[in-house]
């Protein structure tokens, strides 16, 4: 069973809608996911409760029983484990942290979202595990990625190849219990979280069975 750790000290990033995301294309791959909310407005477990779907399964949860339920979800045979952590919570961002085999940290390419991120990036650093800034909302024209990319690199900060764009689907999708790969198969989004996802795989040595 693998780990991953969604985190942000910074509200707005989009942690909840990467790890939907990313918790779909999970099982759309064959994986047995189970996505831990622990953010105290719970707009993961809120999400699930509109789906008409019943994967991925999403648990409200906190900081101090986290360890326990990752033990409940390998026993349960689990593939794959995501954690959305709360904005501005270094206790439930850490404990987050140290549980994973992986940390995502999604940043919007502006300079504020940027110059922010440093916390983060910190709380990563001290948990000793590989982290990777994601990329998120990026408009769809204009050099902020090759801007943001180089910065962030220069800085010492890993920064993942694939980026998300400020897409339509992804909200539209979220709003009624989907993702962008429900809302439009075939679409921009989802290719763009197909292409995140199999990079997270390279990354984690997350082994997929097949994709439906």
């Amino acid at each position: 069973m693998k780990t991953l750790a969604i985190i942000s000290q910074k509200g707005g990033s989009g942690k909840t809608t990467l790890a939907v995301h990313l918790s779909v294309a999970a099982e759309q791959h064959g994986l047995k996911t189970a996505l831990f909310d622990l953010d105290p407005q719970a707009s993961a477990a809120s999400w699930s409760d509109r789906r008409s779907n019943s994967y991925p399964a999403v648990f409200a949860a906190q900081a101090p029983r986290l360890s326990g339920l990752i033990a409940q979800a390998e026993t349960q045979e689990a593939d794959l484990v995501i954690l959305d952590s709360a904005p501005n919570t270094d206790t439930a961002s850490l404990a987050a942290a140290k549980a994973a085999d992986l940390i995502l940290i999604p940043c919007r390419p502006s300079a504020f979202d940027l110059h922010a991120i440093g916390t983060t990036f910190s709380l990563a650093a001290v948990a000793g595990k590989p982290a990777y800034i994601i990329l998120n909302a990026v408009p769809s024209q204009g050099k902020l990625v090759d801007e943001a990319k180089t910065a962030l690199k220069k800085g010492g900060i890993q920064v993942a190849d694939p980026v998300l764009h400020h897409l339509v689907a992804f909200s539209h999708a979220i709003n009624d219990g989907r993702t962008a790969q429900e809302f439009d198969p075939k679409g921009k989004a989802a290719a763009e979280i197909e292409a995140l996802f199999k990079w997270v795989c390279k990354q984690a040595n997350i082994k997929t069975r097949k994709h439906v």
